[in-house]
């Protein structure tokens, strides 16, 4: 029987309703929230598989998918474990939830330009008490505003009545959970198979920190080529031992000509590109949708952002934490705890559930392509997300949870540059369709630039 979150995730990839009839969950684990994380992990995950199971089924028998409640939730953290090397930080220690004078704020402080721009706002010493006092002086709107003015990033901890009353929350809800355009495109220049679905599906993977990096994951684990590009200044220390397991890594500076012209041959030749740019952003890179679409007429593109893509707040940055603060999320989870500091959910669930419905919005695509159809992009967004949790929260159920253990890690011993490590099992299955990576996590930029 499929979780309830399922259905409405297969409604909004537009497949056929009888292939439900082909998932089993099992388990009885629930991670503690006061929104129904767990099967919203569970129902992400299977949605990408099933609708695998689905591209499959163009080329043959679509096979039975398999999903396990408490390997979907642990994959919604950290799934890698280290032998005898220790993972990065994740937060900087700035990062986090702040009181002002009058409510509750959050900064998100791990990209440099990001803490700077805070810390300029606040006009203070990057410590962190010292940054709570000044904290204390603002009011939260007014914090929130100028940050964000400033190019930084932070959310105001909203209630979700609130936020349903924000011009950018009605604009959310009223958007697609997946909003899926056409284009003139021709004949599919790739076609899935059996055993291993996505082998030689060229992807170009122009995403960063969890949501988009977790779709191109997913479809590395199905034999996916993804080759992740990033400016040759950017970092993200804390997740890519995670995030770039089955990838190849380069380094572009899209200002520069000689790089651009390698982008250029690179999107000409690929398949599928994910990208987590803002509205308008690749425009000013002059890689604007005409020209992508000049460049490569039958690509599929996936793309999100964090507020929507509507509404006043469509091009503001963000990132799971915040969207939780200011939908409602934190603030329920605050409530449900009973106490006087904002709650927000066990894992960044916004974030990892987003990341496997954009996979299923490429699958989606392809099984499109395969069939004749015109289907040529998707958009998602946080927010969105967001909102498909919120819509569920009478589904929460009590907690029934313990932390990841020896019985839940794979034996097989994973080699990064880092130091060995290994994963925990993977949390679902495509019978004669195993998922599996061919390599380990990857150091950004190490390696070239080509197919």
């Amino acid at each position: 029987m499929a979780l309830r979150p399922l259905p409405i995730i297969w409604k909004a990839l537009d497949l056929p309703d009888a292939a439900l009839d082909r998932i089993a969950f099992t388990g009885l684990a629930n991670l503690p929230s006061a929104f129904p994380v767990t099967e919203l992990a569970a129902s992400s995950i299977g949605a990408a598989c099933l609708a695998l199971s689905e591209l499959i089924g163009t080329i043959g028998e679509a096979p039975r998918v398999a999903v396990d409640r408490r390997l979907s939730s642990l994959w919604f953290g950290i799934s890698i474990q280290p032998v005898e090397w220790p993972l990065p930080a994740i937060w900087d220690p700035l990062a986090g939830d702040y009181l002002a004078r009058d409510g509750w704020i959050k900064l998100h402080t791990n990209a440099r330009h990001h803490r700077a721009a805070a810390l300029k706002v606040l006009d203070c010493a990057g410590e962190r008490g010292v940054v709570a006092e000044a904290v204390k002086t603002w009011s939260a709107n007014d914090l929130e505003a100028a940050v964000v003015e400033a190019g930084g990033v932070a959310a105001v901890l909203r209630s979700g009545a609130d936020w349903a009353r924000h011009p950018q929350g009605a604009a959310v809800a009223a958007e697609p959970l997946i909003a899926f355009a056409s284009a003139d495109v021709g004949q599919p220049r790739w076609s899935p198979r059996p055993a291993r679905p996505l082998a030689g599906l060229k992807v170009l993977d122009l995403t960063r920190i969890l949501a988009g990096p977790i779709s191109t994951r997913f479809l590395a684990g199905y034999g996916a080529d993804v080759l992740r590009i990033d400016p040759p200044d950017w970092d993200e220390p804390g997740v890519i031992p995670e995030v770039t397991l089955g990838k190849r890594c380069a380094h572009l500076d899209l200002h520069a000509d000689t790089d651009r012209r390698t982008f250029e041959r690179l999107l000409a030749r690929a398949d599928v590109l994910v990208h987590g740019y803002r509205p308008g952003a690749l425009d000013g890179l002059g890689f604007g949708e005409a020209q992508r679409r000049k460049i490569n007429r039958d690509l599929i593109e996936v793309s999100l952002d964090a507020y929507g893509w509507t509404g006043p707040w469509k091009g503001r940055r963000g990132y799971d934490s915040l969207v939780q603060f200011s939908s409602g999320i934190a603030a329920a989870g605050m409530a449900w705890k009973g106490g006087d500091h904002p709650v927000s959910l066990p894992v960044q669930a916004l974030d990892h559930a987003t990341g496997y419905l954009l996979a299923a919005a490429v699958i989606r695509q392809l099984i499109g392509r395969q069939q004749g159809g015109k289907l040529a992009s998707a958009r998602l967004s946080l927010a969105r997300t967001a909102a498909l949790l919120v819509s569920l929260r009478e589904l929460a159920s009590e907690p029934n949870w313990t932390e990841g253990g020896v019985a839940d890690v794979a034996a097989a011993i994973e080699t990064t540059p880092w130091g060995d490590a290994r994963r925990y099992h993977p949390p679902a299955d495509i019978v004669g369709a195993p998922m599996r990576w061919e390599r380990g996590g990857q150091r950004l930029g190490s390696s070239k630039p080509m197919w």
